[in-house]
């Protein structure tokens, strides 16, 4: 298998982390969504990433579809979506957190690729941000074990994890997690000290389009 896509990507990074917790070995392809356009359009028309390119050439685009593709390669009672109900609580820890670094991508967007900083957006965006640290923090309160959903990693952990890592990096100082979300700061440093997230990281830098 092929990823495609820079692994400051919170997006990218949530699906490379699952494939090495999975144990899936794959070819990484750091193309940006700039600078590669082109490249990454042969595989996909949105030149977005995650793009997964499979063993049989079939393409796979957008974070969760590709992680839900891959669940299904998972050994039996390994995988890393929960079932029944608390699948579907899942499935919203992780909406929360892509939400949240899609409105942090957002405003990299408006104040370095768009060079300016409408306050009305970013003033929303950070509304946004706050409210989905506020309910993932809840989410944590409520889920006392040792991981978001039992005694194993699961995507909620990751997705949350390389969200606030994203948020950290890309507007440092904004979001102070260890006073105002302390659960959430506790949970991102346990994740970031494992193995797989410290091999696949890459600091955060944008390349505004020429």
């Amino acid at each position: 298998m092929i990823l495609i896509g820079q692994y400051d990507s919170p997006f990218v990074r949530r699906v490379a982390i699952a494939m090495r917790l999975y144990g899936l070995s794959f070819e990484h392809r750091p193309w940006s969504v700039f600078a590669d356009a082109e490249k990454i359009a042969q595989y996909n028309p949105l030149m977005r990433v995650p793009t997964l390119v499979m063993g049989n050439g079939e393409v796979l685009i957008e974070s969760h579809a590709i992680l839900d593709a891959l669940d299904q390669l998972a050994p039996p009672g390994l995988s890393m979506m929960p079932a029944g109900a608390e699948r579907r609580e899942a499935q919203k820890v992780c909406a929360l957190a892509t939400g949240l670094a899609d409105k942090a991508v957002s405003m990299v967007y408006e104040t370095v690729v768009h060079e300016r900083a409408t306050s009305v957006w970013i003033e929303r965006c950070l509304s946004q941000i706050a409210g989905c640290l506020n309910g993932l923090e809840r989410s944590r309160l409520a889920h006392r074990t040792e991981w978001w959903f039992g005694a194993n990693i699961g995507h909620a952990d990751v997705t949350v994890a390389c969200a606030l890592r994203f948020l950290g990096d890309a507007h440092a100082g904004l979001f102070d997690l260890a006073e105002g979300w302390p659960l959430l700061a506790a949970h991102a440093a346990r994740c970031e000290a494992l193995e797989p997230f410290s091999e696949i990281q890459q600091p955060f830098k944008v390349t505004p389009p020429q």
